[in-house]
């Protein structure tokens, strides 16, 4: 089945975030993104690659117990 291809609201939307912030990704080529003639449009594949390569996971420490008030 072939990739669906988003405009730049759908993917800004998708993502949470404005639509200058999509087109500022495309636009310092941080994301991939194909051109339809003048149009930008977003693959799913390349928006899930994209929050997959920034998601950071969460660090557990361990606390070593509560230390008493001086």
């Amino acid at each position: 089945m072939a990739d669906r291809l988003l405009g730049v609201a759908e993917a800004a939307e998708r993502l949470g975030v404005g639509e200058r912030f999509i087109r500022r990704l495309v636009s310092e080529r941080r994301i991939r993104y194909v051109k339809v003639g003048k149009h930008v449009r977003i693959s799913d594949t390349a928006l899930d690659a994209y929050v997959e390569a920034r998601t950071v996971e969460p660090v557990r420490t361990r606390r070593s117990g509560f230390r008493a008030a001086a």
